[in-house]
């Protein structure tokens, strides 16, 4: 039995470590699209989550109250260091931005002015959109050959991004028939599993 501060295939991270990542994920962030880049910082470079611990907190940042990005930092730090670690990496997602905000405002007619700043913002954007597109295949990837949370994610897709629905309405109707769609296999993975 592992214990829930840290991930039964890493090393136990230090706070230090959790605030260095956030904070530069924090200062990275033109523009949003974050939760591709903590993905790749927390899953694929550190190893501290598998896609499997970190896809249910990116998925419930998704429907819960505030900003993803904040959202899945509490759930990472609190995987990896309890209360302490989600203190941690929220405070650090938030300190970059916050100074730089205040630089922005202080010089935001001079900054408005630079043709580059404008082109890097458009740059930064479409590789957001595309780290997004990764975050997306690495999910569907994830499922295997269960068909049931493809067909949720694609039923989302159109009820958001085609048919315009609002995003409570979604979740309200689709989170229901997803909960029914997982449970049998819930119950039978949790049948098939050997007594200790």
């Amino acid at each position: 039995m592992t214990s829930q501060n840290s991930s039964p295939h890493t090393k136990a991270v230090s706070l230090f470590e959790l605030y260095s990542c956030f904070f530069w994920i924090g200062m990275m962030s033109f523009g949003g699209g974050l939760m591709p880049w903590i993905q790749r910082e927390v899953v694929t470079r550190r190893n501290w989550l598998t896609n499997e611990e970190f896809l249910p907190g990116m998925a419930m940042s998704q429907v819960l109250p505030g900003v993803n990005s904040t959202n899945v930092a509490v759930y990472v730090g609190q995987h990896l260091r309890g209360a302490a670690g989600s203190i941690t990496a929220l405070a650090a997602i938030l300190s970059g931005p916050f100074i730089m905000v205040m630089i922005a405002a202080v010089s935001y007619e001079f900054v408005l002015g630079i043709k580059f700043i404008q082109a890097a913002a458009a740059g930064v954007a479409a590789a957001a959109l595309g780290m997004m597109l990764t975050t997306a295949i690495s999910a569907i990837r994830s499922c295997g050959l269960n068909i049931a949370p493809i067909c949720i994610m694609i039923v989302t897709f159109i009820l958001i991004g085609i048919v315009h629905m609002s995003l409570v309405t979604v979740v309200l109707i689709m989170t229901p028939i997803s909960v029914l769609l997982s449970w049998p296999r819930t119950i039978k993975a949790s049948e098939d599993k050997p007594d200790a």
